[in-house]
C-alpha cells in the first residue's frame, strides 16, 4: 500500500511570477513507485467544467516549481489546461533522502508518477495527458515519452541531455576515455570523503560573485538564478547546488537512447543563440532518423533567444505560448 509522507508545504504565494486571477491554484502531493512523496502546484482554469486535458510540468534541472515550471503551468492553465508543476524527488518541497540527489531513473519516474496522479483526477481526461520539461527536464520528458504510452504530447523546452553533459562535459569537450576516467576517479574519492563525514558535500549552485571572465552561459544562468528575476530560496541553482556526487549515475546511463521509438507527438523548442542548442538539434535528428512516426514531430528554433530566455521569456516574450497551445490543442483533442 502506497503511503504519502506528510510534507511541509508553503501555503502562501511565493513564486517568482505574479498570481493569475484566471486560474485556481492549490497544493497537491503524489507518490512515485519508489515511495517518495512529491510536492506540486495544481493550476485549474476558473469556470472550467467537465474533464480537461492535463499537462505535467517540471524543470529546469536544479530549479523548483516556484520558478519557471510554475510560470509555464499557470500560463497554460489560463489557456484551458489543468496543469501540475512539481518538484522532483530530493528537491524543493518534495520528499526523498538524502537531499539534492538526482537519478535518470527516479527522475523519469517522477514524470510518470505525475501522469499517474493526473489520470485519476475526476476533472482530468486520462486520454488527453501531456508533459512539458524545461532544460534538464526536457531530456527527462523525452525519456518519459519513450516509455510512457499514456503521454499523448510532449514539449521539450531549451533542453539539456543531462547524461551527455555529465559523461562528456559541455560541448563534448571531455569526450575521451581519459577525461571520463579522471572524472570518475574524482567522484569516487568524494564518495569516500562523504562516507567518512557522514554527509554529502554540495557542489555549489550558480557561481556568485560572478567572475568578470565567466563564459556567457554562466552569466546567463547568473542573470536568472542569482537576481530577483528568478532567485528562490529553495532552488538548488540559486543556492548550494546539487551534491558533488549527486549526478554520478548519469555518466553511464544515456536517457535518450530510445527516443526514436516515440510514437506520440513531440515538440522540441530551443533558442538559436543558446549555448545548449546542440542538445535539441541532435535529439531531434536522433528521434526522427529511423522513426516511422515523424509527422507529429517538430523542432522549433527561436531566433536570437538564449538558454534562459525560454525560462521566463527573458523580458522579450521569447516563450512561444501560442505555439505550445496550438500543439497541445491538436494532440490532446
Amino acid at each position: 500500500m502506497m503511503q504519502t509522507q506528510e510534507l511541509k508545504l508553503t501555503r502562501r504565494w511565493d513564486k517568482t511570477f505574479p498570481k493569475s486571477d484566471k486560474v485556481r491554484h492549490s497544493k497537491a502531493t503524489f507518490v512515485n513507485r519508489y515511495g517518495i512523496t512529491l510536492a506540486a502546484d495544481l493550476y485549474v482554469p476558473k469556470g472550467a467544467k467537465g474533464r480537461l486535458p492535463a499537462i505535467a510540468v517540471c524543470g529546469p534541472f536544479g530549479a523548483v516549481k516556484e520558478q519557471c515550471s510554475g510560470l509555464y503551468a499557470q500560463t497554460l492553465a489560463e489557456r484551458g489546461y489543468l496543469t501540475l508543476a512539481f518538484d522532483p524527488s530530493f528537491t524543493g518541497e518534495s520528499g526523498g533522502e538524502p537531499r539534492y540527489m538526482a537519478s535518470p531513473d527516479i527522475n523519469t519516474e517522477d514524470f510518470m508518477a505525475a501522469v499517474d496522479f493526473l489520470c485519476v483526477q475526476e476533472n482530468v481526461d486520462p486520454e488527453r495527458i501531456g508533459i512539458l520539461g524545461i532544460c534538464g527536464w526536457g531530456g527527462m520528458a523525452l525519456n518519459t515519452a519513450a516509455l510512457d504510452v499514456r503521454v499523448k504530447a510532449t514539449v521539450s523546452m531549451t533542453m539539456y541531455d543531462m547524461t551527455r553533459v555529465n559523461a562528456n562535459g559541455y560541448f563534448d569537450s571531455e569526450n575521451s576515455e581519459e577525461a571520463r576516467y579522471a572524472h570518475k576517479k574524482a567522484l569516487c574519492a568524494q564518495r569516500i570523503e562523504d562516507y567518512k563525514n557522514g554527509s554529502y558535500k554540495l557542489g555549489g549552485g550558480v557561481v556568485d560573485p560572478l567572475p568578470e571572465d565567466a563564459p556567457f552561459f554562466v552569466k546567463d544562468y547568473y542573470d536568472y538564478y542569482k537576481t530577483p528575476r528568478g532567485y528562490h530560496k529553495r532552488s538548488l541553482n540559486s543556492n548550494g547546488g546539487w551534491n558533488v556526487i549527486g549526478c554520478m549515475s548519469f555518466m553511464n546511463q544515456p536517457i535518450l537512447k530510445y527516443i526514436g521509438e516515440i510514437r506520440s507527438a513531440v515538440l522540441i523548442v530551443h533558442g538559436e543563440a543558446a549555448h545548449s542548442c546542440y542538445f535539441s538539434r541532435d535529439a531531434y535528428n536522433d528521434m526522427v532518423r529511423n522513426n516511422q512516426f515523424t509527422e507529429n514531430k517538430e523542432l522549433l528554433i527561436i531566433p536570437g533567444a538564449v538558454h534562459t530566455d525560454l525560462y521566463d521569456g527573458g523580458g522579450k516574450d521569447a516563450i512561444p505560448f501560442d505555439k505550445l497551445d496550438a500543439f497541445y490543442a491538436q494532440y490532446l483533442r
